[in-house]
């Protein structure tokens, strides 16, 4: 049986949580700073965890817009398909529930689909924060809705200017 290893990442926006082992990585988690003991911090990196410090690294100096991992994420055979329809949104791209319901046949599934989003243990790496609500509002997002702004606004940071 495989162990489970697990690291800590400091990110822009929070501490990564990465789970995972010979298979894959189990989950990334977000957490707050006062969540993670300095120790958690420093310790060093289990080598089948190392690939995926290195590619969250390069997505938040910009380097990276996808990820090239080997993920195991545990979930229903529905979550896992709501969960790889995400992977086909583009980096600096949004899709809305109702746009992501449709992809997968059934618009009528529009609350399982946004309830599967919300238990993706994959943060970042399926992006779950690129689904906004039908009106291009910033809605569910279990990391916070301030985090799920600074990812957006990190992948698309070409805005509108003010002029005044």
């Amino acid at each position: 049986m495989n162990e489970t290893q697990t690291t800590y990442y400091k990110t822009p926006i929070g501490i990564a949580k990465i789970t995972g082992d010979e298979n894959g990585i189990q989950s990334v988690t977000v957490l707050d700073e006062t969540e993670v003991t300095q120790s958690d911090l420093n310790a060093d990196t289990p080598e089948i965890l190392q690939y995926c410090v290195t590619q969250l690294e390069e997505y938040f100096k910009g380097e990276r817009a996808s990820f090239d991992l080997t993920v195991n994420p545990k979930g229903t055979y529905f979550q896992k398909k709501v969960w790889k329809s995400l992977l086909n949104i583009p980096y600096g791209k949004t899709r809305s529930y109702l746009e992501q319901s449709k992809s997968l046949g059934d618009v009528k599934a529009i609350r399982a689909v946004a309830t599967a989003n919300g238990k993706n243990p994959l943060w970042i790496i399926i992006p779950c924060h690129r689904i906004i609500g039908s009106d291009g509002s910033l809605t569910g997002y279990s990391g916070g809705i301030w985090r799920k702004k600074w990812l957006l606004n990190h992948e698309n940071p070409n805005k509108q200017q003010s002029l005044f």
